[in-house]
């Protein structure tokens, strides 16, 4: 029976086979030869070679084990080229196995930005103003494709809130159920502690919650900024993102309380001489009344619903341009033009793309880091 190999002293081990996995300093000719034909430092099998096995980490060279981190997929998977997800680019691609491979077009690549840009994270909720100083210019649309977009493509809560005080018709446009609207939730509020008790109140659209507003002009009035803030003091416990689809009077009361508490504004207009010079001069009346940094962040949307070749587009977008943040127009489509249930599947393309600009804007302003509270960065008294 052949006899059992020597183990090798470990008090002497990396002195005498260390230079098989890296140099020693000072190495001799020998040392070199004993290396193999590979070189010094390298061995052929070895951890650290030249061959598909991973380098070996700094801790790993000082003797040091390494650590279950760096098994992750991004050190032990091979990157895997780009692939199309449509058109042209992917039928070359599945009809030569994988052998010819395009890319991504520009609008896919431009299209996977704004999707990333959508579905931003947030560590706390934020609150979208959709509105006018004129009605009629697409508003509810507005905070409709807003809505639907952000709910579609995010994995929180998002609600829009009808809080037009003239029986806005924003459940309409994404539920047709308004028999339960905010008047029922402002009555029961006090009772309201669970996701579940808050859910009785709202309408689903899709993923999107809806609370309506009151039907009756007549009580409608009675929504004023106080229990404006206590609907969205509720609303934050629960919801992520909250739009506020608001009436057409900055100087309502319950308007008051949309400004207050506002962390973006959306303020919606059309390319005519009416439409576009409504929502300058709500920019002009947000600049008066202390919401100078609400309308300098604001996005202006331009609904394309009426046009004329009379009137210079160009020069009405450079003009808002020039005082926010950034301009969207939404084009014409026949099936908002309908007036009924609003479904992304339905819109035209151009205008799809539209409502997905819109919700990359309005994304790119969420929170994702504690601000530091005013409190906190005053110090001491």
């Amino acid at each position: 029976m052949a006899s059992r190999p020597v183990e090798p002293d470990p008090s002497v081990w990396w002195e005498r086979y260390g230079y098989r996995l890296e140099p020693r300093p000072g190495a001799t000719t020998t040392d070199q030869r004993h290396a193999g034909p590979e070189g010094p430092g390298e061995h052929v099998g070895a951890v650290g070679s030249t061959g598909d096995r991973s380098p070996i980490t700094s801790q790993q060279q000082d003797g040091t084990p390494g650590t279950a981190g760096e098994l992750s997929s991004e050190t032990i998977l091979r990157a895997r080229p780009d692939e199309p997800a449509s058109g042209w680019r992917r039928a070359v691609l599945r009809a030569t196995g994988g052998l010819v491979n395009p890319g991504p077009s520009p609008a896919e690549v431009q299209w996977r930005d704004q999707l990333h840009r959508i579905r931003h994270p947030l560590l706390q909720s934020h609150r979208i103003a959709v509105t006018s100083i004129k009605g009629g210019v697409g508003k509810t649309t507005v905070a409709t494709l807003l809505g639907l977009v952000m709910a579609e493509n995010r994995g929180d809560r998002v609600i829009v809130l009808d809080a037009n005080p003239d029986a806005g018709t924003l459940a309409d446009r994404l539920t047709g159920e308004s028999s339960v609207t905010v008047r029922e939730l402002l009555r029961d509020i006090a009772r309201i502690h669970s996701w579940t008790e808050v859910s009785r109140y709202t309408s689903l659209a899709g993923r999107l919650q809806v609370l309506a507003s009151e039907q009756d002009p007549a009580s409608s009035d009675a929504f004023n900024r106080e229990e404006y803030e206590a609907i969205c003091e509720l609303l934050d416990r629960f919801f992520n993102i909250i739009i506020t689809d608001s009436g057409t009077g900055l100087v309502h009361s319950a308007m008051e309380g949309t400004l207050k508490l506002a962390d973006s504004i959306i303020v919606v207009g059309a390319p005519t001489v009416d439409g576009a010079g409504r929502a300058s001069k709500t920019l002009d009346w947000l600049h008066a009344h202390g919401h100078a940094e609400l309308a300098s962040e604001a996005v202006v949307v331009l609904s394309c619903d009426r046009v004329s070749a009379e009137v210079d587009r160009a020069r009405i977008s450079e003009h808002f341009t020039t005082r926010c943040r950034a301009v969207v127009e939404l084009p014409h489509d026949p099936h908002l033009a309908t007036g009924g249930r609003v479904e992304l599947a339905r819109l035209r393309p151009s205008t799809r793309h539209a409502a997905y600009r819109l919700a990359a804007l309005m994304a790119d302003r969420f929170v994702t880091s504690q601000q530091p509270s005013p409190d906190a960065t005053a110090g001491p008294q």
